[in-house]
């Protein structure tokens, strides 16, 4: 796995070993990037379920302000630090150790442009921090979540909180696309 675009493009990233995460693949993020370019520049951007931190150094690399990657491992927070001194984007990513939940309610005041939401497939903790962000406001106005995930029945759960704006295929996995119901 590697940053795909822009001032750390070609950095080769750590990513975890064993079942317990997925990385977003290349394959899959090369279009995901693709779709979302116009919402980056100078963005405030989470990555929520963070992993190795691809998606937000990803994003930084691309021309987002400013990112935050949360994930509840240790093991991951360990790759995502690796992976910020391997992209030289330190100032610019802050790392958060904790529960999605916790987290959501430590950035309480915060707005974010662009919201990765990439939970532990079978599990309802993605729905649940989409009813959070949207119960706290934490996507901009003009923000958007996408969403990755491989249950057809997340999409129904998720328009409880959120508008279906697309939605990608890629083999077993699906982006969605979410903005804020008005």
């Amino acid at each position: 796995m590697r940053i795909i675009s822009g001032i750390a493009r070609g950095t080769k990233l750590e990513t975890l070993e064993g079942n317990d995460t997925r990385p977003t693949l290349d394959r899959v993020k090369e279009p995901l990037f693709s779709i979302i370019q116009s919402y980056i520049y100078d963005a405030k951007v989470l990555d929520l379920f963070s992993g190795s931190g691809a998606l937000a150094l990803e994003s930084i690399s691309r021309g987002a302000k400013e990112a935050v990657a949360c994930d509840n491992s240790r093991r991951a927070i360990e790759i995502i630090r690796q992976n910020v001194k391997k992209t030289h984007l330190e100032n610019k990513l802050k790392i958060i150790n904790k529960d999605y939940k916790k987290c959501l309610e430590e950035l309480y005041n915060n707005k974010f442009d662009i919201i990765f939401l990439d939970p532990p497939y079978k599990t309802d903790f993605g729905i649940e921090a989409t009813k959070i962000i949207m119960e706290k406001e934490l996507l901009s106005k003009e923000g958007i979540i996408v969403f990755e995930t491989d249950r057809k029945e997340d999409i129904e759960k998720l328009e409880q909180y959120a508008s279906v704006r697309d939605l990608r295929k890629y083999g077993r996995v699906t982006l969605i696309f979410l903005n804020r119901k008005e």
